[in-house]
């Protein structure tokens, strides 16, 4: 069986604390985002705003702490997206939560693209499935935030959930990373 090498533990123990600190955001994010999720008000804007830049700040640590390899440019691509995704949430909260939703899942979408292509290029380090699994259920979750941007009632509840389930796939992958897990036992 084959284990990682030297740097690769290295990038491997970065990731995991990546991982909890984002675990931690989501589930808080989530929280204050469902308390304040009936309406687009200050709050509640500012928290859809946040999410996306607090993805740009981890995809920029994620990226210079990596230093090397192929996810660098997938990284790079969703610090892209993500900025414009925030743009794009502080224009949209203007015209309701329909224009929220349709953003929101278009980013999700592209995230979740950027993510399955990270995770597969990083399945050598161990603890990639949850983050694999991830992308595909984000690419799944925004065609439905989408969806929903047509229907009458909609809500930024699900955004909550959203963030939540992703927090919990951190937290698993981070988990798992501090196994050290071999690339055979993935």
């Amino acid at each position: 069986m084959a284990t990682t090498t030297a740097p690769d533990a290295g990038l491997a123990q970065t990731l995991r604390r990546l991982y909890f600190v984002r675990f931690a955001f989501a589930l808080v994010w989530a929280g204050l985002l469902f308390a304040t999720a009936s309406s687009l008000g200050p709050v509640s804007i500012a928290l859809l705003v946040l999410y996306p830049l607090f993805d740009v700040a981890a995809a920029g640590f994620d990226a210079r702490s990596a230093r090397a390899g192929k996810p660098i440019a997938a990284l790079y691509v969703n610090v892209a997206i993500s900025l414009l995704a925030a743009a794009g949430l502080a224009v949209a909260a203007s015209s309701g939560i329909p224009g929220v939703l349709r953003v929101w899942g278009g980013w999700a979408i592209v995230a979740g693209l950027v993510q399955l292509v990270v995770g597969v290029t990083r399945r050598g380090l161990g603890g990639q499935w949850p983050m694999i699994l991830s992308g595909a259920i984000s690419v799944v979750a925004g065609a439905s935030f989408v969806l929903q941007a047509t229907m009458d009632g909609a809500t930024l509840t699900a955004l909550a959930g959203y963030a939540t389930l992703g927090g919990v796939f951190f937290l698993v992958s981070a988990l798992r990373l501090g196994r050290g897990r071999t690339a055979q036992e993935q």
